[in-house]
């Protein structure tokens, strides 16, 4: 029995591995889809792989780390030969940053649900904005060391990488961890409005993204009614689709990046998409945690109204007695009390 449960153990935990391991893959190859090649260096303006690393530490704990650096293995090997010296830097660089990300949050005393407000903001600084900082740096050096970028391209390439893998997080892990407790909705759901939600972010990014007129703005007001109505659940995806859109977008120099640099398009793809993910994260996670302040609040009013429910009982027939009794006898019918000076 001990044996079984051990072996049953152990064939979840490679399977865990083996899972973050395709994930992580499978993201990588999506976020190569569409790459920027900077001189001798590959980035792209959204990584999703690294959200799906920080989410799987968080959901899964800091065990299925070998998952992710076979995925990075696995990643970088598409890009060139993975057995150098500069690729297992890279890969070094790129699993040790959501190791970071996870410290950090868990000595904050980070909550996955993401129901408090500074639960949004640790994820941002120190997930996405501190942690990638790793990464970033030691990839960076790496190429320069191997004459890749040259010297005055440096910090280009440098910010370029760490938006890619920040964004990656601030984008795809609230999704991850948003849909680790996602249940089948209800019939009494909003299902209309849901459904007009998600009609109006893929019309309304289109446009945005696509359209000369340069109205990239069209895109807040859908994820401020997103976060309001539906909460992170509703504005974390479409603030995922939104950045894939605009990313889209950017690499074929379309609507509003066309006629941009490649520098320019990079800078505004970066703001963009933090931009929303920050008004999606941080939004949703105010209202859910006014929610939970209401429901708290209601609850201690429902515990008060259940006390005094019982109390009553006590007090009622005792103050009855009291007031049956005439006025100015006394406790045994004495008669009239007399005023004493």
């Amino acid at each position: 029995m001990i044996r079984s449960k051990e072996a049953r153990r152990r064939a979840v935990y490679v399977a865990q591995v083996l899972g973050v391991t395709g994930a992580y893959f499978l993201a990588g190859r999506i976020g190569l889809m569409r790459q920027v090649v900077l001189d001798g260096a590959v980035v792209t303006p959204l990584w999703p792989s690294t959200g799906i690393a920080l989410a799987a530490l968080l959901g899964l704990g800091v065990r299925v780390w070998p998952g992710i650096a076979l995925g990075t293995l696995l990643t970088v090997s598409e890009i060139g030969d993975a057995f150098t010296m500069s690729r297992l830097a890279i890969v070094f660089g790129n699993t040790v940053a959501p190791l970071a990300s996870y410290a950090l949050l868990r000595r904050v005393g980070f909550r996955i649900e993401l129901a408090r407000l500074r639960d949004g903001v640790y994820l941002v600084f120190l997930g996405a904005f501190a942690g990638m900082l790793l990464s970033a740096t030691l990839g960076s050096l790496t190429l320069l060391f191997d004459g890749k970028v040259p010297p005055g391209r440096f910090w280009l390439v440098w910010s370029s990488w760490w938006a890619g893998d920040a964004m990656g997080v601030l984008v795809v892990a609230p999704v991850l961890l948003v849909l680790r407790k996602a249940r089948w909705p209800r019939p009494g759901d909003r299902w209309l409005e849901a459904s007009v939600l998600a009609v109006v972010v893929v019309a309304s990014s289109l446009m945005a993204t696509r359209s000369s007129l340069s109205m990239i703005y069209l895109v807040f007001p859908v994820i401020i009614w997103a976060a309001l109505r539906f909460q992170l659940p509703g504005s974390a995806p479409c603030a995922l689709v939104v950045s894939v859109l605009a990313t889209i977008a950017g690499t074929d120099a379309l609507g509003p990046f066309a006629g941009h640099s490649l520098m320019e398009i990079m800078v505004n793809l970066s703001l963009l998409n933090g931009c929303v993910a920050l008004t999606a994260l941080l939004l949703g996670a105010i209202v859910a945690e006014h929610q939970t302040m209401r429901r708290e609040t209601e609850y201690a009013v429902e515990e008060l109204e259940a006390l005094v429910e019982q109390l009553a009982p006590l007090s009622g027939p005792a103050s009855a007695r009291y007031e049956d009794r005439p006025r100015g006898h006394g406790p045994r019918g004495e008669g009239p009390r007399q005023d004493q000076r």
